[in-house]
C-alpha cells in the first residue's frame, strides 16, 4: 500500500508485488544507491495526459512511495516546435487531479540546457561526437537496414577543433535549420540501429515556451533525457517498452560523459485499450483536424476527457492496479474501465429516474389528480448518503423499450396482461395500448395498478419479476443528456484512424 501526499490528503494506491518492484527490493538488499529509491514522471508537453499516462503516473509515484523514496515531475521539454504552456498547465493539473503530488520536485530539461551542451562540447573534445553536414535523406541513406551495416559519414573524420568551431557556430545561430547536426560516433555496423551515430543535438529556430529565444540548438531526447535522470540523482528511471532498443544509448550518454549518478533504466509493457487511439500524435491529429471537440472531448481517451466525462480519479487509479504491471504488451478491454468507474460510482452517486425516451403509461384506477410523495433511498448501498421524496400521480413516463406487445422469451417488463413493479412505487398490469393512426407505434399504454403493493409496506405475497422506473409526467423535468460510444469502431484500431472513427 502506497501513500501518496496530495493536497495535504493521502491518497491510497495499491501497488501489487510486480517485477520492477522485485529489483528494487533487490537493490535495497544490496544497498545500491547508498538504499536510495528516486524515480520521475517525465512527459513532454507536446499534448494532454492520456490513461496510458495514467499507469506511469502511478507506477513512478507508487513506487517511490511504497519505498519510502522520491518522484520528480520533469518536463522532458526539449522540441520546441510541438510544445506550448497549454500542455504544461493540463499536465499539472491532471496529474494532482489523479491524486499526485511532486512537491517542490519540478523540474525541466530545458533548466538544463546550459549543462547538456557543456556535455555535448566534453563528448567532442573526447572524439565522441561530430558535427555532421548531411541532409535527413542522406543520412537515412547511410543509416544502413536491419540486415545490413551502415556507412561511415564523410563529416565522422572531422578534427576536434573543427568540431569544436561549428558547434559553437550552430549555438550562436549562423547556420539553418537542418544544415547541420551533432552525432554521436559509436558505431554504423551495430545491430542496433539506434547505436549507428544517432543525432544529439538538431538546430531549430522556433521560440521555446520557457527559454524564449536563447537557444537555437536543442538536445535530442535520448541524449537529454539520460543525462536529466542523473542530474536529478535518479536511481530507476520507469520507461515503456518502445524505449528498450534505446537502453545502450542511454547507458552509452551516461559512461560517456561520465556522470556520477548511473540511473537504470527498466521498460515495463505500455496500456493499449480496445476502441480507443493511445498514441499522442495521433489524438493531437484528431484535435487538430476537428475529428473531435478538442483534447477534453469526453470520447478522448485523455485525463481531460475521462474527467469531462464523469470519470473519478478512484476509479482510474482502481483501473491502473487492477491492470498491474508486465514485461509484454497486451490488450486490455475497455469495458474493465468502465466496470472501474461503475465500482467507484456505486458507492457514491446519489440515484435519479430519468426517462430518455419516453413512453406515456396512465394508470387508469389511479384517482385523477392526486400526487402522492414516495420515498426513495439516494443510494441502496449507501444508507449514510439519505433519501429523497418522489411524486407519483395518474400519468407516468416510461421507456419505450420497457413496453413490447409482443414480447420475446424471459421479458419482463411491460407487456400486454403482464405485471411489472415500478421502482420505488407499486406494482402495475398493462391492460391496453395506444397506436398512432399514422405511424402505427405505441403511443399510451393503459395500465391499472394495485395499491395493496406500495413499496416497503406490501400486504400481499404476490411477486413479480421485472422492476422498471418512471418518471412523473406532470412532474418530470426537461434535460439535455449526451450518450458517448466508443472513439474508434473498431477493437484495434490504430491504424487507419480516420476510417475506423465512431
Amino acid at each position: 500500500m502506497a501513500d501518496i501526499q496530495s493536497n495535504n490528503e493521502k491518497t491510497s494506491f495499491t501497488l501489487a508485488n510486480n517485477f520492477i518492484q522485485n529489483i528494487i527490493t533487490e537493490d535495497l538488499k544490496t544497498n545500491k544507491n547508498n538504499g536510495r529509491v528516486h524515480t520521475r514522471f517525465p512527459p513532454e508537453p507536446n499534448g494532454y495526459l492520456h490513461i496510458g499516462h495514467a499507469k506511469a503516473i502511478c507506477l513512478d509515484f507508487g513506487l517511490a512511495a511504497q519505498n519510502k523514496g522520491l518522484c520528480n515531475l520533469r518536463f522532458d521539454d526539449t522540441n520546441p516546435s510541438k510544445e506550448e504552456t497549454e500542455y504544461v498547465d493540463s499536465i499539472l493539473e491532471d496529474i494532482r487531479w489523479l491524486g499526485f503530488d511532486w512537491e517542490d520536485r519540478l523540474y525541466y530539461a530545458s533548466d538544463y540546457f546550459g549543462k547538456l551542451y557543456e556535455y555535448a562540447v566534453s563528448l567532442i573534445k573526447t572524439g565522441q561526437a561530430y558535427v555532421c553536414d548531411l541532409s535527413p535523406q542522406q543520412m537515412r541513406q547511410y543509416r544502413g537496414t536491419l540486415t545490413e551495416p551502415g556507412q561511415d559519414s564523410p563529416y565522422r573524420r572531422r578534427t576536434v577543433a573543427e568540431n569544436l568551431d561549428l558547434f559553437e557556430r550552430m549555438r550562436k545561430g549562423e547556420f539553418a535549420e537542418g544544415a547541420r547536426v551533432l552525432r554521436a560516433k559509436i558505431d554504423m555496423s551495430s545491430g542496433n540501429l539506434n547505436m549507428r551515430d544517432p543525432v544529439l543535438y538538431r538546430i531549430i529556430k522556433t521560440q521555446h515556451h520557457r527559454t524564449s529565444d536563447n537557444w537555437c540548438l536543442y538536445p535530442m531526447y535520448d541524449f537529454a533525457h539520460p543525462l536529466s535522470d542523473a542530474i536529478e540523482g535518479i536511481t530507476h528511471s520507469i520507461c515503456t517498452l518502445e524505449y528498450e532498443d534505446h537502453r545502450p544509448l542511454y547507458d552509452w550518454v551516461l559512461e560517456a560523459v561520465n556522470t556520477a549518478c548511473r540511473p537504470q533504466q527498466i521498460e515495463f509493457a505500455r496500456l493499449n485499450l480496445t476502441h480507443t487511439v493511445m498514441s499522442k500524435r495521433k489524438l493531437r491529429e484528431l484535435v487538430e483536424q476537428g475529428y473531435v471537440d478538442g483534447w477534453d472531448d469526453p470520447r478522448m481517451p485523455t485525463l481531460s476527457g475521462l474527467r469531462r466525462r464523469g470519470y473519478t480519479p478512484e476509479a482510474i487509479r482502481d483501473f491502473c492496479e487492477r491492470i498491474g504491471v508486465a514485461k509484454s504488451n497486451s490488450t486490455v478491454d475497455i469495458t474493465l474501465l468502465e466496470h472501474c468507474i461503475r465500482e467507484d460510482l456505486n458507492i457514491k452517486a446519489n440515484r435519479v429516474m430519468a426517462v430518455l425516451r419516453p413512453l406515456k403509461v396512465i394508470i387508469d384506477n389511479y384517482p385523477d389528480g392526486q400526487v402522492e410523495k414516495l420515498a426513495a433511498e439516494n443510494n441502496p448501498g449507501n444508507p449514510d448518503m439519505g433519501s429523497r421524496i418522489l411524486p407519483f400521480s395518474r400519468e407516468l413516463y416510461i421507456e419505450e423499450e420497457d413496453f413490447n406487445e409482443n414480447p420475446p422469451k424471459k421479458y419482463f417488463r411491460l407487456t400486454p396482461g403482464q405485471e411489472v413493479r415500478l421502482k420505488h412505487a407499486y406494482i402495475i398490469k398493462c391492460e391496453s395500448f395506444v397506436r398512432d393512426e399514422q405511424s402505427g407505434k405505441v403511443v399510451e399504454v393503459h395500465c391499472s395498478y394495485d395499491p395493496q403493493t406500495k413499496s416497503g409496506q406490501e400486504t400481499s405475497d404476490r411477486k413479480v419479476k421485472g422492476t422498471i422506473h418512471w418518471v412523473s409526467a406532470a412532474h418530470a423535468k426537461k434535460a439535455e443528456v449526451r450518450l458517448y460510444e466508443y472513439l474508434m469502431l473498431d477493437e484495434n484500431a490504430e491504424e487507419e484512424i480516420e476510417e475506423n472513427l465512431n
